[in-house]
């Protein structure tokens, strides 16, 4: 940039039709230093997940949901949450769920099967921001290192870990932005036009926000390109999603009985949520903090302001939408993820400006030598940036899973429970299960709650909530008078089990929780014949608290010797 705050358009040279840097002749060719430093990045990125990943580690709860689902299909007994039920689409990730399921029916365990896909869609993803760096941008190769080297080390090996198909959410979507991008700076091709309106498809199938994703991009070339540049892109997007989609649509609507995924009902609530708004800002800040920077950096430059800012219409769009739903199991920023990779790969023109700009004439060698220093620099940085900010230890045991594995031998019996934590110990334990708090029950979703008289229809024999009190300590007052709609629902839920617990005479088995004010009880029903069997089962599980990996005590068990007090 000079004095005057423009970049010196003499070293620039027109990169598709925008003429933001100079790009040396057969830039955008790859060739072997590309696919060397490829085979590179595979390489770091299996060992980044290798080294992070805890396949001894269970699934997060949302996770092992989809997973039940995917086992039941591929068994042969529909999209179903209870065998002989009818259909729930509680499984809102439809496309790798189907996946999953696949892998399932070839032989693959469920956990396996879900870490293999998305580890996959991971590496491929990574491997996608270089090349769309040095294809589409005609970026250098160190230039091109920088953000596949962050994507590789950033949140993904979490997910993996989990189980979620978040990497598969983001391919998909990364896939349709780099086509996107490929026809606002190298104009449209029919097999170009096409490939996006058949991935903006596919990423609605796997999650159904990918809708509202793909038709943020098209909002991006219409205020890029205007109509009728932006014309062939609608008209592929509409037969695809609006036409293909919609059959897919009407299909789902008639085999579930509700046009939207039972989930939805449950957390949008037909209400705006600006907390998770908020949390969802603050989630693709922290994702993306690193190369925001040099976005805001190369929102100086007068002549690619415009540029850049269609080129944030989709990451920031898509983080605007949820304040649709509420922040619920959000673990990782899991719902934000894949804005990340579409930033990396539109973050080129702004970066390289800036280079150009700091770059100083004479001494060009130098430059370069110090530039050599600065990348590796970077690299450190950004990964130092990622294991302190953006990773958490989600791997911990989980007392929940290991309760489940124990119910497992019981699973043959019919057995019903009755839930609100409705991943892992349906999961695992193979049993009939209420989800009491509704993702998975399109009667609780849509009347409310859960009542009384809806848990007499089952009568199950095990009821578990999370609850933030304890045989210990009352609820904490500040979380009674709260006026959080989650939160009064939340309670009003636990008041209803608890009550029609102790109301029919169930035992407290145990109430797990490394404090008092925050547990897990567990009742069971007195009046079977395993019920003695699965109370002693539950008691002598060494319970380790799922956030912490510390072991827990049981409060079930434990006398009030003093005077309880408020948290």
């Amino acid at each position: 940039m000079t004095q005057e705050g423009t970049m010196n358009t003499q070293d620039t040279k027109q990169v598709g039709r925008h003429s933001f840097w100079q790009v040396p002749e057969g830039s955008r060719q790859l060739c072997y230093v590309d696919w060397g430093i490829a085979l590179l990045f595979v390489l770091v990125t299996l060992g980044y997940v290798v080294g992070v990943v805890r396949l001894s580690a269970p699934p997060a709860e949302d996770a092992a949901i989809l997973m039940r689902y995917a086992v039941h299909l591929a068994e042969g007994h529909g999209i179903v949450w209870n065998i002989g039920e009818r259909p729930v689409d509680g499984a809102t990730d439809f496309l790798f769920m189907l996946m999953v399921a696949g892998l399932v029916t070839v032989g693959l365990p469920a956990e396996l099967a879900a870490r293999s896909l998305s580890f996959v869609a991971h590496v491929a993803n990574v491997l996608l921001v270089y090349f769309a760096f040095r294809s589409l941008w005609g970026a250098p190769w160190w230039g091109a290192v920088v953000p596949s080297f962050y994507l590789a080390v950033a949140t993904g090996a979490a997910y993996i870990s989990m189980c979620f198909g978040t990497p598969v959410f983001a391919l998909c979507a990364s896939v349709a932005w780099f086509l996107i991008l490929r026809a606002i700076l190298w104009g449209h091709t029919p097999a170009n036009t096409l490939a996006f309106g058949a991935f903006a498809l596919v990423t609605g199938l796997v999650r159904p926000e990918g809708v509202i994703l793909t038709f943020l991009m098209l909002l991006a070339v219409l205020f890029l390109k205007g109509w009728r540049e932006a014309l062939p892109l609608v008209i592929a997007w509409a037969v695809f999603v609006i036409g293909i989609g919609g059959l897919y649509f009407l299909w789902r609507w008639h085999y579930f009985g509700y046009p939207l995924p039972n989930p939805f009902y449950k957390k949008g609530g037909g209400m705006l949520h600006f907390d998770g708004l908020r949390h969802s800002y603050v989630v693709l800040g922290a994702f993306g903090m690193p190369f925001l920077l040099l976005y805001a950096g190369g929102l100086l430059f007068q002549e690619m302001r415009r540029f850049l800012v269609g080129l944030l219409i989709p990451p920031f769009g898509f983080a605007t939408a949820f304040v649709l739903i509420a922040n619920e199991m959000n673990i990782a920023g899991r719902y934000q993820y894949p804005a990340l990779p579409l930033l990396l790969m539109g973050v080129a023109p702004a970066a390289w400006a800036l280079y150009r700009w700091l770059q100083p004439q004479p001494r060009r060698e130098l430059f370069r030598t110090v530039g050599i220093y600065v990348l590796f620099a970077s690299l450190f940085l950004l990964l130092v940036y990622s294991r302190t900010v953006l990773y958490r230890s989600w791997f911990h045991p989980d007392g929940r899973a290991e309760v489940a594995k124990k119910l497992a031998q019981f699973r043959s019996k019919g057995y019903w429970m009755a839930v609100s934590e409705a991943g892992l110990l349906p999961f695992y334990s193979g049993w009939n299960a209420i989800d009491t708090w509704g993702l998975n029950d399109p009667w609780i979703a849509h009347h409310g709650g859960i009542t009384q008289e809806y848990l007499e229809r089952y009568r199950p024999h095990l009821i578990m909530f999370h609850a933030y009190f304890s045989p210990v300590v009352p609820t904490n007052p500040e979380r009674r008078a709260s006026r959080d709609p989650r939160v009064i629902q939340w309670d009003w839920m636990l008041d209803t089990l608890m009550q029609y617990a102790e109301q029919r005479g169930y035992i407290l088995a145990a109430v797990y929780g490394e404090t008092p004010y925050d547990t897990h009880y567990y009742y069971v029903r007195p009046d079977f014949p395993d019920a003695e069997a699965i109370v002693k089962l539950i008691r002598s599980t060494r319970y380790i608290w799922y956030r912490t990996g510390m072991p827990c005590a049981n409060y079930a068990l434990l006398e009030l010797k003093t005077p309880s007090k408020e948290p």
